[in-house]
């Protein structure tokens, strides 16, 4: 089998499965707390936590790139591009200013931009203090 076929494979795989998840834990987090906003700022949280987390475990300290390995293509690259939903978070935060909700589209951005960015510093900080890369 084709290298390139099989790195394809390996992105639709992961991504199928990423987009299964985000429907299912953003429907979740929307139905909890009545606005789809706040199950798209759910999952780019925890898929911005997932996706430091998963480069912890594939790039050495003080390196800033992974190889793109079967596993890189299939994990971060697959189900993390398939889980996350920032192209959701634009359509939904322009929705809200629309709709005259300025405040909470700020909100919103804010929101994404500072706690998205701290979730995958602490994801990759955390497999760094545990010992697990070398």
């Amino acid at each position: 089998m084709n290298t390139s076929l099989f790195g394809l494979a390996c992105v639709g795989l992961g991504g199928g499965a990423g987009a299964i998840f985000r429907h299912f834990v953003s429907s979740a987090v929307a139905r909890k707390f009545g606005h789809g906003t706040f199950g798209t700022l759910a999952v780019n949280i925890t898929g911005c936590l997932l996706i430091g987390m998963m480069a912890g475990f594939s790039v050495a300290p003080g390196e800033t790139a992974a190889m793109p390995t079967p596993w890189w293509l299939l994990l971060v690259v697959g189900l993390c591009g398939g889980y996350t939903t920032v192209s959701s978070f634009s359509l939904q935060t322009l929705t809200l200013v629309r709709e005259g909700h300025g405040g909470p589209a700020l909100l919103n951005i804010g929101a994404s931009l500072v706690l998205c960015l701290s979730a995958a510093a602490i994801g990759f900080a955390l497999v760094h203090s545990l010992g697990v890369i070398q």
